[in-house]
């Protein structure tokens, strides 16, 4: 039988330098035994798997809302996609596979119904609640705060901690995640630079969430095949699949491609991070945190780990002609405004009954000693915790007086 000591000692033996290994994490908040067979990145992934908004995740948008299909990604499938990815640039690298995981398990908990558009209703919410009354002070909503909120606070699954009680190394993959979509966040007492692992799920959340789009945008309709062949990287991927695929089969061509162009963005950015690593030297995995934290604050145009100059520009063309023709269609802005306008209605009725929460919730807003502001933060809370489904679902009983409650 393999143990935890046997696991930390392959990862001695097998992992980079640079990487981070199970035996030098951080110390969780609160101290517990070590578990005789699995390591601490391996219990994280593990709790991160069997907590609530994880399963939720189910039940939430990534561009098209449940109720439009079955095929297209969720919050949950995207999750997957992205530790799928992420492993496989982490094992290529010599990396802790298990901490990958962990934080791209994590990275989306904290996204609130509807995608960013119900990120978007939120922060709408809070800038007219400022303007009102700018003594509130409400902070904008941060779906990598609140992700980092539910892990070490609102997640109540053990008798002696709020929280999971992860190690610092995967709350600070949580909470410093970046993309084009993802704002990093800051927290008292996590200020130390990410891992290498923790920036590897950065780009495989870009990865995937840039070529599963293509995917939902062209089994939707909503794009078609000649609204991408000004780009590039579609047309590399064609040739690389050159006469082997029968074109006029459109279903085999989309999974091909969509293929293709994972695989090519993949072995650019391992190609080009592998060049970056042997140039810095790096000895530690203290070392990297330390450089990437520096990096973090300099924002140079090429990262420790990212693709090559070339693929960069490829894939933000590729990028922005998605934004022209999918995220901009009629039918994906209907989608995101009804979602806007359900927690918009749901706010309203919160605000002015909230006896209408469920009872814990409106407990917390009652007994809170910070007025408007306080309730502004339960409701905006209860909000970002809900499903797609559990939202409309609420919706509809609340504002259809032929549903039962």
């Amino acid at each position: 039988m393999r143990t935890r000591q046997d696991h930390e000692q392959l990862e001695e033996k097998n992992l980079a330098p640079y990487a981070m290994k199970s035996r030098e994490a951080g110390e969780r908040e609160y101290p517990e035994d070590k578990h005789p067979i699995r390591t601490c990145f391996q219990r994280d992934r593990d709790r991160i798997v069997h907590c609530e908004a994880f399963r939720n995740l189910e039940y939430k948008t990534q561009v098209f809302i449940i109720f439009e299909g079955d095929y297209y990604r969720t919050r949950l499938t995207h999750t997957i996609e992205v530790g799928q990815i992420g492993r496989t640039i982490g094992r290529a690298l010599h990396l802790n596979e298990d901490l990958i995981e962990a934080v791209a398990l994590a990275h989306d908990l904290g996204h609130p119904p509807f995608g960013h558009a119900g990120e978007d209703a939120l922060n709408v919410i809070i800038e007219e609640a400022n303007k009102k009354d700018p003594r509130l002070k409400l902070k904008r909503f941060n779906h990598n705060m609140r992700s980092f909120d539910i892990v070490t606070r609102l997640e109540k699954r053990y008798p002696n901690f709020d929280g999971l009680n992860l190690t610092p190394e995967v709350l600070i993959g949580i909470l410093k995640h970046e993309t084009d979509y993802d704002e990093a966040g800051e927290s008292k007492g996590y200020k130390d630079g990410p891992t290498i692992e923790a920036r590897v799920v950065d780009f495989a959340d870009s990865l995937a969430y840039l070529n599963h789009d293509i995917d939902d945008g062209l089994t939707s309709g909503c794009i078609a095949e000649a609204d991408l062949m000004d780009s590039d990287l579609w047309q590399n991927a064609l040739k690389e699949l050159g006469p082997r695929i029968d074109r006029s089969n459109k279903k085999m061509l989309k999974y091909q491609i969509v293929k293709q162009l994972i695989d090519m963005q993949i072995k650019d950015l391992l190609t080009a991070t592998d060049q970056r690593l042997k140039d810095c030297g790096l000895k530690s995995s203290k070392e990297a945190k330390d450089y990437l934290l520096k990096e973090m604050r300099r924002r140079p145009k090429e990262t420790l780990v990212g693709f090559s100059r070339e693929m960069t520009g490829q894939r933000d063309h590729l990028q922005r002609l998605l934004f022209k023709k999918l995220y901009n269609h009629y039918r994906v802005i209907r989608m995101m405004s009804k979602a806007k306008r359900v927690l918009n209605d749901l706010f309203k009725v919160y605000w002015d009954v909230p006896e209408q929460l469920p009872p814990e919730v409106y407990k917390r807003a009652e007994s809170g000693e910070g007025g408007a502001r306080e309730k502004y933060d339960v409701i905006c809370n209860h909000l970002a915790s809900m499903t797609d489904r559990s939202a409309l679902e609420e919706h509809k009983k609340l504002f259809n007086p032929y549903t039962k409650v």
